[in-house]
């Protein structure tokens, strides 16, 4: 090897094979999936779609936790202690896969989505609240259907260095899509939701027992490395 990359660490490249991807001892709890939505108004649409996802969730087998963002500062408004920023946390920390709904506002997601995000650093400590978890996106829009806000989401679910699930689900004229009990009515509109939390519920299950190797990576095994090292040698002398 290091003839061909001589740039590479020999002793710390990991050879990735299928039995490193089988988890010795699989979790038995229930996939344990956190839900985020983007409207604080009195009948938010986002809401209601959120609660919809989660009945399905819990009908798949999951357990669900849905975080009401009223009441929560605005990021760097407040400090960290701040009871809906630490229940916020909190949860990141507890769920194992998410679903993120917000509303288009402005061509984009809300400002009240946005903020529940920017309160959950990359890192806690040494842990990461997000990396390795599951995620599926959804909008809902006040007119015609639109897929600006699930495409931010995307990028946003990247960057938090999540695994983002194919499917997605955006619904136009969200208003008519409940009736008066805040139910969502049937449609393609509704089996698409299905589609959606099915899908999440797989690639929970099939990634939650495999996320430390999936997101362990030879740059930072590198870095442990040197660290280490430095201090061997800070200890030496």
């Amino acid at each position: 090897m290091k003839e061909q990359l001589p740039n590479i660490a020999e002793e710390l490249v990991s050879i990735p094979t299928l039995e490193q991807l089988t988890p010795r001892e699989p979790a038995l709890h229930k996939p344990r999936i956190l839900l985020l939505y983007g409207s604080t108004r009195e009948r938010s649409f986002s809401r209601l779609m959120t609660a919809e996802a989660a009945r399905l969730l819990e009908q798949f087998g999951a357990e669900t936790r849905i975080f009401d963002p009223s009441g929560l500062p605005l990021p760097d408004d407040a400090p960290e202690t701040h009871p809906k920023v630490a229940e916020l946390r909190a949860l990141m920390l507890w769920s194992e896969g998410q679903v993120w709904c917000s509303p288009e506002r402005h061509g984009s997601m809300s400002a009240v989505f946005k903020a529940q995000i920017d309160w959950v650093p990359l890192a806690m400590g040494a842990v990461r609240p997000t990396q390795g978890k599951t995620l599926a996106v959804m909008q809902v829009c006040g007119g015609s259907q639109s897929f600006n806000v699930v495409n931010q989401l995307r990028v946003l679910g990247r960057w938090m260095r999540m695994f983002t699930i194919p499917n997605q689900s955006s619904v136009p004229k969200a208003f008519n899509e409940f009736d008066d009990s805040d139910r969502m009515k049937p449609s393609a509109y509704y089996e698409r939701l299905v589609d959606v939390m099915e899908e999440l519920i797989k690639f929970t299950l099939l990634l939650r027992d495999r996320q430390d190797y999936l997101v362990d990576r030879y740059s930072e095994r590198r870095e442990s490395a040197d660290e280490l090292s430095k201090r061997v040698n800070q200890t030496s002398i």
